[in-house]
């Protein structure tokens, strides 16, 4: 029980009061675009970068981009966007009203969300960071025979970076797959933390099926990005890098851009930029943790996601338009994730696409999903990128409604699921052993 009233306090000591904490971002507004083919798709995002606007979403022929610009940057975009013929609207005059919006629904939320007598986090809410570095650490205190919290370093503020190994042996047997699923590499993409949350509470709490626990080893990483989740929450709501200092008045590296995979090839040089890959490949400590991640565990680690926000997406290598060897592997194994989410999924939502990033999305470097399929060979490395959840309230892109945040998790373990099976189905082709390809039964 006293744990119970901890957590309680914990989560309305971080509740999301309705301030003037958005008045930044007073009459920007939110873009639709809309283009025709890939030279409008380069102009498009040259102006994006001269202009430094905030890029929700990039547009490609068949799909639309949005784009968040600031009220003063309004005149100047649309002439922009006028003289290369990009199609446009304006879906959002106001952003700062939907961002008031959001603080009001995760606040009547937080405000009305039950804790099971377990002790379990809720997983109704959006947690702040140091709700869920708590509950990372007694959750290893009250289950030390399956949960080992491992700190695993400092951000650049010094918040203490915590993943959970979740194994039914101590990960003593190396036969064992691990498996690895991180969130909030991006501060903004708030919705990506119930993935995380979910899968921990369905292996250690809510434990319905036992061969997860039996046949893998997790690793599970909540909050990759803590400086920059903190400060999309206190200051700017639409932060998206970490909070390095030292490049004159801008702030953050994209943590995104800096792992050593074709690092600095398909990002931004500027500091000013939200793609800013930073002074050297892992100049970042919230990197460097994951590149030590996968060093310990690169024989074993046989699937990795990233998860990210929005789109409806499973993506994999490489962000140059190379493949793998094993790309239909890779293909396949997402199809089959994406059909099993699509199952379960709300109906209001796409269904999910799958493919290579830059076929699907566009170029880029230093991912670190790029990186960890690098590492890992035959291994299953993705990118998944949630769903945008649109209501009657028009919340959309990177804000949170919570009727959706149960669900994400809950949709995204489904798919996360076949994957996790699947390589422990094939478990010697991953650990080298044969150079058959696997069979793609599940």
């Amino acid at each position: 029980m006293a744990y119970i009233f901890k957590i309680i306090f914990l989560i309305f000591a971080s509740v999301y009061i309705v301030q003037a904490k958005h008045e930044d971002y007073d009459g920007h507004s939110l873009y639709e675009v809309k283009v025709n083919d890939l030279v409008q798709v380069d102009e498009l995002n040259a102006i994006v970068e001269e202009m430094n606007l905030d890029l929700w979403s990039y547009a490609i022929p068949g799909r639309e981009g949005l784009i968040l610009v600031a009220k003063n940057m309004k005149p100047l975009f649309e002439t922009a966007v006028n003289k290369i013929g990009v199609e446009y609207k304006i879906v959002t005059e106001n952003i700062k009203e939907k961002l008031e919006l959001e603080d009001k629904l995760l606040a009547d939320a937080a405000r009305s969300s039950n804790f099971s007598r377990s002790g379990d986090i809720s997983l109704d809410v959006i947690h702040r960071y140091n709700v869920v570095d708590r509950y990372l650490t007694d959750l290893a205190n009250r289950f030390p025979r399956v949960v080992r919290v491992v700190s695993a370093g400092r951000s650049v503020e010094g918040r203490d970076i915590k993943y959970l190994r979740i194994s039914s042996n101590n990960f003593q047997d190396t036969n064992k797959p691990v498996v690895m699923i991180q969130s909030l590499l991006h501060a903004r993409e708030w919705v990506t933390l119930p993935v995380t949350l979910y899968a921990i509470h369905k292996l250690v709490i809510d434990v319905t099926e036992q061969d997860l626990i039996r046949n893998i080893d997790w690793i599970i990483l909540p909050i990759a990005n803590p400086d920059g989740y903190e400060f999309s929450h206190t200051t700017t709501r639409m932060w998206r890098k970490n909070r390095r200092t030292g490049f004159g008045i801008c702030v953050g590296v994209d943590l995104n851009r800096n792992h050593d995979f074709n690092w600095g090839t398909a990002s931004s040089n500027s500091a000013c930029s939200d793609t800013f890959h930073g002074p050297r490949a892992f100049s970042e400590p919230e990197t460097q943790i994951t590149r030590n991640i996968i060093t310990e565990f690169r024989s074993r680690l046989s699937l990795f996601i990233d998860a990210h926000s929005f789109g409806s997406l499973i993506l994999y290598g490489y962000g140059n338009r190379q493949l793998p060897p094993h790309a239909l592997i890779l293909n396949t194994v997402g199809v089959q994730m994406a059909h099993r989410i699509d199952a379960v999924k709300w109906p209001s939502h796409r269904n999910y696409r799958v493919g290579n990033i830059a076929a699907v999305l566009y170029q880029a470097s230093g991912g670190s999903s790029d990186y960890v399929q690098s590492m890992i060979g035959r291994g299953l490395s993705y990118t998944y990128e949630l769903p945008a959840y649109r209501n009657l309230n028009t919340i959309n892109g990177f804000l949170v409604d919570p009727a959706f945040v149960r669900q994400a998790g809950f949709e995204t373990w489904e798919g996360i699921k076949v994957a996790a099976r699947y390589v422990v189905q094939n478990r010697m082709y991953f650990k080298n052993q044969t150079d058959d390809f696997p069979m793609f039964g599940y």
